[in-house]
């Protein structure tokens, strides 16, 4: 990093399927945003779409609500809203969509919109909200004109670790790691669990118990578990950004933040609502960071074992949905009506 750059992680509640809404809300955020002098602002995954509802969309329900991206004749719709926002807030800005290429694959994806016209997009690498969505198949780490190399991890993509070591391997410097989670479903015996639904349908009446349930064990104390380990580890600045709120079933708990290259949080969610949360990324606190010296004390010639199957990986779709989950697989040019 050249210079020190203001970033906004923001929290919101989307509604499931209600593009127009969401989008407007994006806008708004953004504005509030910039007005405190943010440069960098990061929304969630699937935030202009919907998130959990999606997974019980049919094909023709799923297509309708996904767009492309890039198209022969420049962006798609909202691609196109998130480029003239950064224009005119004069700010990069990321948020979530599902995207449909030009072979009618469908991809969990997070734009990031740059002055200019300059726009990434990265493909979640290991989906599973719908049988019909694919993982993408490659990392994306790119120069911003904010004079930083960035990377984008979603959601479940930060949780392999091996994901964040590659990125800090190709230079990334912040990791945008847009989310809609906490109070999950996890098979795990020891893992997340929902919250109740009525803490947040009685919010109004008893704020205290919501509180006290996005902070727990099921949302910040996870997130507590492992996150500042991959900034630490790495000595990459994070930028965590997630859903609040009820998401069809489940309850998103928020606790947005912004983490250092040592894993401190520099700023953090308090509220379980929609809300910003900005902090300033000084570049030395990046210098002889802990995880930078250890990445220059690896030694990759011990590390092929990493490299080669195990026998023991699943794609994350197979496990959900089954053996049917494979069939959108990031290579699968299979048709969407099957």
């Amino acid at each position: 990093m050249k210079n020190p750059i203001r970033a906004a992680t923001v929290q919101f509640q989307h509604r499931a399927g209600e593009k127009s809404f969401n989008w407007q809300r994006v806008a708004t955020l953004t504005a509030q945003a910039a007005a405190s002098n943010a440069e960098l602002i990061v929304f969630p995954e699937m935030c202009l779409t919907g998130y959990w509802h999606v997974r019980k969309l049919n094909t023709q329900q799923l297509v309708a609500l996904s767009e492309p991206v890039q198209t022969p004749a420049g962006f798609g719709p909202l691609t196109e809203q998130l480029l003239h926002l950064a224009d005119q807030c004069r700010v990069t800005v990321g948020a979530g969509l599902i995207e449909r290429d030009q072979q009618n694959r469908l991809y969990n994806s997070y734009v990031v919109a740059m002055p200019g016209g300059q726009m990434a997009v990265h493909r979640k690498l290991h989906c599973f909200i719908h049988p019909q969505m694919a993982s993408g198949s490659e990392f994306t780490v790119f120069d911003s004109p904010l004079g930083a190399r960035i990377g984008v991890l979603i959601c479940y993509d930060n949780n392999i670790v091996e994901n964040v070591r590659v990125n800090a391997l190709l230079g990334a410097e912040i990791i945008l790691a847009p989310h809609q989670t906490g109070g999950c479903r996890s098979s795990s015996r020891y893992g997340m669990r929902p919250l109740d639904l009525s803490l947040w349908e009685n919010r109004d009446r008893d704020p205290q118990s919501l509180h006290a349930a996005v902070n727990g064990p099921h949302g910040r104390g996870w997130l507590m578990r492992w996150l500042p380990s991959r900034a630490h580890d790495n000595g990459l600045f994070y930028i965590f950004s997630n859903g609040v709120g009820r998401d069809d079933d489940e309850i998103r708990t928020g606790n947005a933040m912004i983490l250092d290259p040592y894993g401190e949080i520099l700023a953090e969610a308090t509220a379980a609502d929609d809300q910003i949360v900005c902090a300033t990324l000084e570049p030395e606190r990046q210098t002889d960071s802990t995880g930078g010296r250890w990445l220059m004390a690896r030694r990759p010639e011990l590390y092929t074992p990493l490299t080669v199957p195990s026998g023991i990986e699943q794609d994350i779709r197979v496990v959900r949905f089954g053996a049917s989950g494979s069939k959108a697989s990031g290579n699968d040019t299979a048709s969407l009506d099957q």
